[in-house]
């Protein structure tokens, strides 16, 4: 089985995810409601604590953002032709923050608010730790975290992608190259892979080719118009550059 980048349709897009997600009839609600929690978890944290909550109060309110997101309250008002699921995720998080400060004591961790889905990021191990000495204003966090995020899934689709093509080991040889030739030893990884270094100088190209397919994929899916993947990407490309 041959890998080309992009090759593949993906039917589920972050969209499907919010929509399906915010239907209680839906038997994929849980599931999806799972995997946006997941996926988005470190960008509503990282803005939280930006907006100067302690680690611990941050790690709750996130918590309660996303416990409201399993009642729908948030969620029905999503809508694919409203714009970027980035811009609804920050001004839904901004909305809480504001209503959360009535309502602090019901949003404290274990007190009556549900908890997030197995396997999203609430525990205290499972975010990054924000450098509250950093000048990020609490967007730019959010922002940083949330290309981090998307990066991520991109590289996460891939690395499934080698796997059902029973390429697993070629893709973890090669990974450290994605950020850089500097983070792989091609010497290494062609002893690694019984190949020539020229073989995996090749290899390389052709699973940065992917990632980079993999990313716009994963773009298109939280805009309204494929229009703006561009736009979206070169957004994306400014935060990192500025990390």
């Amino acid at each position: 089985m041959g890998l080309e980048p992009g090759h593949r349709k993906f039917a589920t897009t972050r969209w499907t995810l919010v929509l399906a997600a915010a239907d209680s009839r839906s038997p994929d609600a849980e599931a999806a409601l799972a995997t946006l929690c997941e996926t988005y978890w470190s960008p509503v944290y990282a803005f939280v604590r930006r907006s100067g909550r302690s680690d611990e109060d941050a790690r709750d309110l996130t918590q309660a953002f996303f416990a409201r997101m399993m009642e729908r309250s948030y969620l029905r008002a999503a809508r694919p032709e409203r714009g970027r699921f980035r811009s609804f995720l920050l001004a839904s998080v901004r909305h809480f923050l504001s209503d959360a400060r009535d309502h602090a004591a019901a949003m404290k961790r274990g007190g009556g608010v549900p908890h997030v889905p197995l396997g999203a990021r609430a525990d205290s191990d499972g975010a990054p730790a924000i450098d509250v000495a950093s000048g990020d204003t609490p967007e730019q966090a959010f922002e940083r975290r949330w290309a981090l995020a998307t990066v991520e899934a991109a590289v996460a689709r891939v690395a499934a992608e080698y796997a059902r093509a029973a390429k697993s080991g070629l893709f973890d040889t090669l990974k450290p190259a994605i950020d850089g030739e500097d983070r792989i030893d091609y010497a290494a990884a062609a002893r690694a892979l019984n190949c020539s270094e020229g073989a995996a100088r090749v290899a390389v190209h052709r699973l940065r080719r992917h990632v980079a397919a993999a990313l716009r994929l994963t773009l298109a899916e939280t805009v309204a118009d494929q229009s703006d993947v561009d736009d979206e990407l070169r957004f994306l490309m400014s935060v990192l550059r500025s990390a």
